[in-house]
């Protein structure tokens, strides 16, 4: 998504909800597993998840604000490449605009929550996670233009369902390579003269040399592998959509290099069973999980199968579930 390519996320049915009430003061409260609490008028950097609140305010503009207290809850796996950061920048992008009677743009809501990141977390992320969380469409993965920022919804394939493989590995995209990933792209696009990769061609790409030259050969495959994957779905495909998920991952393993030795065996483990037409890990890599693509009539041993097989490999416990593609960000108002 930073290189302004093609994504074709879709929302998925665990949630991270935000239970609140306004204050008549400028202070935000919030339960989870601790407590947070914030000044709008005094809002400085501190560490622990608050940030990504006090983010989303900066980003809209924290002196238009009203203050309120809540509690999140979450079924949302934090650092298992779901886009939990993404989920509560929106989350609470949507509490604030409820209360302090902001306009609801979705598009321009996942810009904020991009900004809260890159500029307040200090994580070079992309725009997908938000706009999926903010656009998402029941039934529906989204083709997603992250030059203009444009979509088009595409139904899911009927009798076919996709799969979270958890490995049970995490990891801290803040401490991780994906910044340095992000600073490979630039480089090579500025050795090529051009803005963003997703305006480099196959001939470009073999210009280059090392290290650049890998990360741009996956950016240039993945966007076309991700325009085909649409048209696939599109077309009710299921094989043609899980050869490119394969050759997804098999391009982010060797050139993007940022796969892991347990998401590489559960993808494999996954590819190697009876009615999975493929699958590739997701999220920023390193840690997290994969999805797989699978046959209904497949799902009860697949389900079986794949996490034994993955413990008795890697001595991880992982776990595998069907998730539905859903609506993103909603709000709800209580008597």
């Amino acid at each position: 998504d930073y290189n302004g390519g093609f994504v074709l996320p879709m929302a998925i049915d665990q949630d991270l909800v935000i239970a609140a009430r306004p204050r008549p003061d400028r202070v935000v409260r919030v339960f989870s597993e601790t407590e947070a609490e914030f000044s709008l008028d005094t809002l400085e950097r501190g560490s622990g998840w608050a940030e990504y609140l006090k983010g989303v305010a900066v980003a809209l503009g924290a002196d238009r604000l009203v203050g309120w207290e809540g509690v999140i809850a979450s079924d949302l796996a934090v650092g298992a490449g779901l886009s939990s950061s993404a989920a509560i920048e929106l989350a609470t992008a949507r509490v604030f605009a409820e209360f302090s009677d902001l306009e609801w743009d979705p598009t321009a809501m996942a810009q904020v929550g991009q900004q809260a990141e890159n500029e307040w977390v200090g994580m070079s992320s992309g725009i997908m996670d938000q706009l999926i969380c903010a656009t998402g469409r029941a039934g529906h993965a989204r083709l997603i233009d992250c030059r203009d920022l444009s979509g088009i919804d595409v139904p899911l394939i009927p009798d076919v369902s996709i799969v979270l493989l958890d490995t049970g590995t995490r990891r801290t995209l803040l401490g991780s390579e994906y910044n340095d990933r992000r600073s490979d792209c630039e480089a090579a696009a500025t050795e090529l003269g051009i803005d963003l990769l997703r305006d480099a061609t196959i001939d470009d790409v073999d210009t280059l040399d090392g290290r650049q030259k890998a990360r741009a050969r996956h950016v240039v495959g993945e966007n076309n592998r991700t325009e085909a994957a649409a048209r696939a779905l599109a077309d009710g495909d299921a094989t043609t959509l899980g050869s490119l998920m394969n050759a997804s991952h098999a391009s982010l393993r060797d050139d993007f290099e940022v796969s892991s030795v347990e998401l590489d065996t559960m993808a494999r483990l996954a590819q190697g069973t009876a009615g999975c037409f493929g699958a590739r890990q997701t999220g920023g890599g390193f840690a997290g999980s994969c999805v797989a693509l699978v046959t209904d009539a497949g799902l009860p041993s697949f389900i079986d199968q794949v996490p034994a097989a993955y413990r008795a490999e890697t001595g991880e416990t992982g776990s595998a579930q069907v998730v539905a593609a859903v609506d993103g960000v909603t709000a709800r108002w209580l008597a």
